[in-house]
């Protein structure tokens, strides 16, 4: 891993990567290893000073192959995923080896890294994170090829997600942020040592999260929104869902209770930034990783 980026702001309210990329800008022997270059990009400066989590569209989705490569797609957010393709890529070919892309969410996830692969790096790099910072928590987004995610940090072979909350958009919070940079600081120190081959003696598994399915908000056959996320999973990110529990209360008071024939555990719950869709969870499998 000669090149490695961090990237922040890459939604214009998400703050806490943008307080600590002004931080290490200031200082960056913080966030400097020995065996390999690093550069920081701050992703989306209009969308931070209008205070807004983008401006035209989610800058986080604008990283498929061909949308970086259809000249029509021009808005803001496109033209900024295009640029920020030609600094660090571009995809498929990228100069950059390494991409964390810094994210806060309004759930109660805590320090989450969220891994796009499950290669032999980024089992050693989650087990590594895990031993040093016990709650942190893995999640696993790898059930499409590295090269099919829309998501920025896929310009790279590697890359994640560093994913911190409960934070409020438009908010910093100290443990929040705080969270975001030990984790930051645990990943560069592993891909300095795994550049090194010194890669210290990791445990044999971990357990991690694996994305199984997305679940919207209740709707009528209108699409509008009828009800809301039982209060019995609010903030209970990581905590198992299974069939028969209280999922949903709509407005009417009706409780709306899961059918699902797995034990799941629900993330993303309730993200501010997913109403656009109606969106109410992500819902994971646990799983054990082998390292």
């Amino acid at each position: 891993m000669n090149k490695v980026a961090i990237v922040g702001g890459t939604h214009g309210n998400e703050f806490s990567g943008i307080y600590l990329l002004k931080k290490w800008r200031q200082n960056p022997a913080k966030i400097q290893r020995d065996s390999f270059e690093i550069q920081t990009v701050f992703a989306n400066p209009q969308a931070f000073e209008a205070n807004k989590r983008y401006l035209d569209c989610d800058m986080n989705r604008q990283f498929g192959l061909n949308d970086l490569n259809n000249p029509e797609l021009a808005n803001y957010e496109q033209s900024r995923a295009k640029a920020i393709n030609a600094q660090l890529g571009p995809k498929g070919e990228a100069q950059s080896d390494f991409i964390i892309d810094l994210h806060n969410t309004t759930s109660n996830m805590g320090p989450s890294l969220i891994l796009l692969k499950s290669d032999a790096f980024n089992r050693q790099m989650a087990a590594y994170v895990k031993s040093n910072m016990p709650d942190a928590v893995i999640v696993l987004e790898d059930q499409i090829e590295m090269v099919e995610h829309t998501f920025l940090c896929s310009i790279a072979e590697q890359g994640v997600i560093v994913e911190v909350g409960p934070q409020p958009q438009s908010v910093v919070r100290q443990d929040v942020l705080d969270w975001m940079e030990a984790m930051t600081g645990h990943i560069l120190d592993f891909v300095d040592l795994y550049n090194r081959d010194e890669v210290p003696e990791l445990p044999s598994s971990f357990e991690a999260y694996k994305y199984h399915e997305t679940l919207k908000l209740p709707e009528d056959e209108n699409g509008e929104r009828i009800g809301m996320v039982h209060k019995n999973v609010q903030d209970a990110d990581f905590k198992p869902l299974r069939n028969g529990d209280p999922i949903y209360t709509l407005f009417d008071g009706t409780e709306v209770c899961w059918d699902g024939d797995y034990e799941a555990y629900p993330h993303f719950i309730n993200e501010a930034a997913y109403y656009d869709n109606n969106l109410a969870m992500s819902l994971a499998k646990k799983v054990l990783v082998e390292v």
